[in-house]
């Protein structure tokens, strides 16, 4: 009975060890893979649309739109640069002719303004809508490339810090990014280091040549600087764990320089919102009621209640949209 029962365990210590080292012997080839999780923007299906109607009259269009392309690379944007042209001139001509009409309708049954200024106010709010297009598909991926680049540097030092402990404890700068890149709270860099495991594992480059491609496209000086540091560090055979704990230290002081400096301006813009949002449309509206209240003339061809609506209704939300969009660029993220 002992003879069975020492042999059985034995034969389920045997199968223990040999289930063990197969584990290992998988684990240890593992390979990173590319991560499968890909952002997918939502001008796909306009894009499509926009590229079969405009996409060879679009060719003629595209040396306007030169910086573009550089920029479409840096906002993170999986979008071609001939297919966001082509977008961008139909959308603009798509809005523009109903602007003008309702514009057109609008001043002269509702507001009873002169026909000759009614048609006057047509085609500039036409003209207006067709620029303010063509600069808002110009500026957008400026817009996003400057948001990756805030949320780079607000969260580089995190970044830096999370690479060096895993270079201290002896990790390849491959399986880094590979670890970087599939964290479970993603942080900002964590697309770039997407791109730097797809670029090895899709493309067959080698590490320091994928490290050179992301330092070029990355929108953040900063993280430019320290990838190009690590480059050298790995061309050098020297110490990435130490050269990174020093990044750290210095990128968590330009943090708290960064944070000093926010809260300075922050006083200042609250006075800019006081001024202009608060004081001074209130002294318009009691000077056009006023107006109004003495049968007051106009102000180049409008009543002052067509300008009293039209500050209320148009001029202060547009202003605090821009005064929010202008907070929302300055504040940090972190």
């Amino acid at each position: 009975m002992r003879n069975q029962l020492a042999e059985k365990l034995k034969a389920s210590k045997r199968h223990l060890e040999t289930r063990l080292r197969k584990f290992s012997v998988k684990f240890s080839k593992q390979k990173p893979e590319v991560p499968t999780k890909e952002s997918k923007t939502d001008l796909e299906k306009p894009l499509a649309i926009a590229y079969q109607l405009m996409g060879d009259k679009s060719a003629r269009f595209l040396p306007l739109f030169k910086d573009l392309d550089q920029d479409l690379q840096k906002s993170g944007l999986k979008v071609n640069f001939k297919a966001y042209v082509s977008l961008t001139i139909l959308t603009s001509f798509l809005i523009t002719l109903p602007v003008a009409i309702v514009t057109t309708l609008l001043l002269f049954f509702i507001f009873n303004v002169p026909l000759g200024l009614v048609l006057l106010f047509g085609v500039g709010a036409a003209l207006f809508t067709w620029a303010i297009s063509i600069f808002g598909f110009y500026l957008y991926p400026v817009y996003r490339a400057d948001k990756h680049k805030r949320e780079l540097d607000d969260e580089l030092p995190f970044t830096t810090g999370y690479m060096a402990i895993l270079a201290s404890a002896g990790v390849s700068p491959e399986k880094i990014f590979y670890s970087l890149s599939t964290l479970n709270a993603p942080l900002a860099a964590s697309s770039e280091a997407r791109e730097v495991i797809k670029n090895v594992n899709l493309f067959g480059l080698d590490v320091i040549s994928a490290l050179e491609k992301a330092s070029s496209r990355t929108p953040s000086k900063q993280l430019r600087d320290t990838v190009e540091g690590m480059i050298s560090t790995i061309h050098t055979g020297g110490n990435l764990g130490a050269f990174l704990r020093e990044k750290f230290k210095t990128h968590m002081k330009l943090k708290r320089l960064a944070l000093k400096k926010y809260a300075d301006s922050l006083s200042v813009l609250s006075e800019v919102y006081v001024a202009l949002l608060l004081t001074g449309p209130l002294l318009l509206i009691i000077m056009l009621s006023v107006m109004s209240m003495l049968g007051g003339g106009s102000l180049g061809g409008f009543s002052s209640d067509l300008l009293l609506s039209l500050l209320t209704y148009i001029g202060i939300p547009v202003c605090a949209i821009i005064f929010l969009i202008i907070l929302d660029s300055t504040s940090p993220k972190w």
